[in-house]
């Protein structure tokens, strides 16, 4: 009997409640570990949100979050997270509204994490994208392509 956890056929993962992905994976699983494909602030009609850095955030992190729940994952089982972003300053100006956001969403939980700056982003109106790895427990491992 082979187990979950020893199963390291990658498996796309692409929730329904996201915009259908053409050319990349929301999400790849492979045994208990979810790669989390960068999400930006693309809403269900794939246009970014507006509002500026925070709701860009916002948006971004519950596509993440969307993707880890369909996997059976819950913000706990994140292990790092890597946010891109366009412009340092106003992330940094906007830190505590960010950090509620984060709070609203995942709770008290801060896996491994690093900010990079970079000068552009697949969308030319994305300040932020975020992607991460998660480990899941077998308990709650959703194993199916979706």
């Amino acid at each position: 009997m082979t187990s979950k956890t020893s199963d390291l056929t990658p498996i796309a993962v692409n929730p329904a409640d996201l915009a259908a992905p053409s050319g990349y994976s929301h999400g790849t699983l492979s045994g208990n570990t979810l790669y989390l494909g960068g999400q930006t602030a693309l809403d269900a009609d794939m246009q970014i949100v507006e509002g500026g850095i925070v709701e860009q955030f916002r948006q971004a992190f519950s596509n993440v979050l969307t993707t880890l729940r369909a996997a059976g994952g819950v913000p706990e089982d994140l292990v790092s997270i890597t946010i891109y972003l366009t412009d340092i300053p106003d992330y940094q100006a906007h830190g505590r509204e960010i950090g509620q956001v984060w709070r609203e969403l995942a709770g008290p939980v801060y896996p491994a994490m690093a900010g990079i700056g970079t000068t552009g982003l697949w969308q030319t109106e994305a300040m932020v994208e975020i992607l991460g790895v998660a480990v899941i427990p077998d308990e709650r491992l959703v194993r199916s392509a979706t």
